[in-house]
């Protein structure tokens, strides 16, 4: 069972990661450093879109208009954040050989 938790540790870490990515490709793309034609460009935009999107669009139905300023995904991180202190506490209750 700790196996298991830690290896859902590692995937919400590296979701983490992906999330960061997303954020700065946006920013790159709209300050116009990146130009999103170019091809892997495009297909880095395109999987990280898919891969963070499906998260992150119910954060921002919740969150109020705020002028252009996107903060789902630092809401996002802070619940990946919560979520892992959670596993790492639950770890430590879990009796020894446990399943």
């Amino acid at each position: 069972m700790r196996a298991l938790i830690s290896v859902i540790q590692l995937a919400l870490q590296f979701y983490t990661y992906l999330l960061i990515a997303s954020a700065i490709l946006s920013w790159l793309v709209a300050f116009n450093v990146v130009n999103i034609r170019n091809n892997l460009v495009r297909s880095i935009w395109t999987f990280l879109d898919a891969v963070t999107e499906p998260a992150l669009r119910p954060i921002r139905k919740l969150l109020p208009n705020l002028g252009g300023v996107d903060i789902s995904p630092i809401i996002l991180i802070l619940i990946i954040i919560f979520a892992q202190q959670l596993l790492e506490n639950a770890k430590y209750y879990l009796p020894p050989g446990a399943l």
